[in-house]
């Protein structure tokens, strides 16, 4: 079954160097790279041997023969399952988002996005692709199988037994309704998140299908518990899933409408680029800050970071030039961009900081350290302002006035970095 998860990342445009390269998400550890279809590459999981030997032990009674046929069954289904992760690659393509890869796990694949659709329309395409995908399997394989006359029923079909083709029918079509169930973030889930912001905000259209999400990972849940053990990890993976996309929406309604300036830092050091890096160590062990603008007469010419410094020392290059290890590309915004443009770009892994210019001038530097700062600061004055001093709550309608936003409970639980 495939059970699809998409990262909210954007890549970072200021990463060609080589260095800080964005650290792999926990499906990509022990995973292995099998190929690369349509510009996007195909992992699988270590896990995966473990369901080829639960296969294997199940089809045992029927001799090498019936394991055999076992086996190249599920090779067959996780072939379909790539196929509906690359229906949503493409159409996400068609809107110019990038998947970075497809991992193939027990229960079904994970495709990572640069970044999700922000229009609900495109979501929802890019939703429903995958799922489309099995349906038209499902007909061709049914088209197939009516033209030679083959039984098509399910009736009767046993794990063991039975047509391989008429299995790889039903499989598609359980594949698309299992994944259109409204259990955020499944497909289903996202066609329900897509065609709710259509009519309200997104936050709260998230909100509603996250909702909805757990309580379809709960059902899941008691469903695995009696029946079918993988409903359980599925379980998990929907309702984690749901929370994580849910605490983003609220984060970013949190930043919405509020300026870069309000956040970055504008109190800093700035390095040449024939300093040596055993001054950036220096500044670093002193002080709190970890990455430094690089500027030759006034010019902005890189970026050092504190993953530059330490590499540069575990090679014994302390006393090198600041410009051998800086990096030479990096992103900027403007003092009055939004700070939830900015989000994504920070959350990126391995992403430098945003160096922020006005007029050309460097006012300001941007890191997703000093975002977690000013979003704890924000929960703090949020959650004093939302609770009553004794004299309001003596007044019998406590008018008090109450900021409008209102942070998420994570935030103000947020440690920076």
């Amino acid at each position: 079954m495939a059970a699809d998860a998409r990262t909210q990342k954007s890549s970072s445009p200021t990463n060609t160097s080589g260095r800080d390269q964005p650290s792999e998400p926990a499906t990509k550890r022990w995973a292995w790279k099998i190929g690369r279809i349509f510009g996007v590459d195909v992992y699988i999981h270590a896990t995966f041997v473990v369901l080829l030997a639960w296969v294997a032990y199940g089809h045992f009674a029927g001799g090498a023969g019936a394991i055999g046929r076992g086996l190249l069954l599920v090779l067959a289904v996780f072939g379909i399952i790539v196929m509906h992760e690359l229906g949503h690659a493409l159409v996400a393509r068609r809107f110019g988002i990038r998947t970075r890869d497809i991992t193939l796990l027990p229960i079904g694949g994970v495709s990572r996005f640069d970044r999700m659709p922000e229009k609900p329309i495109e979501e929802l395409l890019v939703a429903v692709a995958g799922p489309a995908v099995n349906v038209i399997l499902a007909l061709l394989l049914w088209a197939g199988l009516a033209l030679t006359g083959a039984n098509t029923s399910p009736v009767g079909m046993g794990v063991v037994g039975g047509s391989v083709l008429t299995k790889l029918m039903w499989i598609n079509v359980s594949l698309a309704a299992f994944n259109l169930l409204p259990a955020f973030p499944m497909d289903g889930g996202r066609v329900v998140r897509a065609a709710l912001a259509l009519k309200m905000d997104h936050v709260r259209a998230t909100e509603i299908a996250a909702q909805l999400g757990q309580g379809m990972a709960l059902l899941f849940g008691v469903l695995g518990l009696f029946f079918n053990p993988m409903l359980l990890f599925i379980a998990l993976f929907v309702w984690m899933g749901a929370q994580q996309e849910s605490r983003v929406a609220e984060l970013k309604k949190v930043l919405s409408g509020v300026p870069v300036e309000s956040a970055m830092m504008t109190e800093f050091r700035v390095l040449s680029p024939t300093d040596q890096l055993s001054l950036a160590t220096r500044l670093i062990v002193a002080g709190f800050q970890h990455d430094f603008p690089v500027v030759d007469q006034k010019r902005l010419v890189g970026v050092l970071t504190r993953g530059d410094v330490v590499r540069a020392l575990s090679q014994g290059d302390a006393e090198s030039p600041v410009a051998s290890a800086m990096h030479r590309e990096f992103a900027t915004a403007h003092p009055n961009d939004m700070l939830e443009t900015v989000l994504a770009r920070l959350q990126a892994p391995g992403v430098v900081p945003i160096v922020v210019l006005r007029d050309g001038d460097l006012v300001g530097i941007m890191t997703a350290e000093g975002l977690g700062e000013f979003i704890l600061m924000q929960g703090a004055r949020h959650a004093t302002a939302a609770t009553p001093r004794a004299d309001e709550r003596a007044r019998p309608n406590g008018d008090r006035k109450v900021d409008p936003i209102d942070p998420p409970a994570f935030v103000k639980h947020a440690r920076p970095g």
